[in-house]
């Protein structure tokens, strides 16, 4: 599976007019198989061509944790959600593996605090093998490290498909398109009660994420704090993440698997 530049191009004007954010790694590196269980979400069009949408994360051996944006990026097209594949290969050609699943977003998203439930899951049919599970943090364990001064002197790294970005000024020119698994560290900027704001300033040594990798994990070790949601229009100052260690979200991911 390979997207070209016609669909890659109709697939960011419809996000970018919906304001639905992906995201793809800016100022990273090729990640090859430092993280196994981070894949790419594949949808197909109804014409048959299949289509990179998001980034995510193995939770568990037929759980994939993404973002509920990425189940509802073109509504009214015609694609059914049925049609969901999963490839955890580095590089997703035409020669990638893909694992089919079914999409479930949270129930409240797409009301009028769509935000705050920005988090779903795929379904894997069948286990996926050769690959352990991510792990999620314990129940506000973000807060737990802001109360005792860590959390702002702690990296994250996130993990990603899609669009690079190694240019600061440029704009839509400045971002390349890439099928290729890549990774970058960040700094912390803000915690908010649903969502974690992380630096994407390469001065000050910082990667974030752009258009492919919503959904997609930013990690305290293995340790899924908070996956992509949310960004700028050209990737290069916003970096804001939805938390995996809140209520809201661990009443939903509760339902899928078993809870540290």
């Amino acid at each position: 599976m390979k997207r070209g530049l016609s669909i890659l191009l109709a697939v960011l004007a419809i996000v970018l007019a919906l304001a639905l954010p992906a995201g793809a790694i800016t100022f990273g590196y090729p990640d090859g198989d430092r993280h196994p269980n981070v894949g790419m979400m594949v949808t197909e069009l109804p014409d048959g061509r299949k289509v990179s949408v998001c980034t995510g994360t193995l939770i568990a051996p037929q759980v994939f944790l993404t973002a509920s944006h990425c189940l509802a990026w073109m509504p009214g097209a015609g694609i059914g959600f049925d049609k969901v594949w999963v490839s955890f290969d580095p590089i997703v050609d035409e020669s990638a593996t893909l694992l089919h699943g079914t999409g479930v977003a949270h129930p409240e998203y797409g009301g009028p605090r769509a935000n705050d439930y920005d988090i779903a899951v795929i379904l894997l049919d069948e286990p996926a093998a050769g690959i352990t599970p991510a792990r999620l943090p314990s129940a506000n364990q973000l807060d737990q490290m802001k109360a005792d001064k860590t959390l702002k002197t702690q990296r994250f790294v996130t993990v990603g498909y899609g669009l690079l970005r190694d240019d600061k000024t440029g704009g839509p020119h400045s971002l390349a398109d890439t099928s290729e698994r890549h990774y970058a560290e960040q700094s912390f900027l803000a915690l908010q009660p649903y969502w974690i704001q992380l630096s994407m300033n390469p001065s000050t040594g910082s990667g974030g994420t752009c258009y492919g990798d919503s959904g997609g994990p930013h990690f305290i070790g293995d340790v899924v704090a908070a996956i992509t949601v949310t960004g700028d229009r050209y990737c290069r100052a916003t970096d804001v993440d939805y938390r995996t260690d809140t209520d809201a979200a661990r009443a939903f991911l509760g339902q899928f698997m078993a809870l540290p």
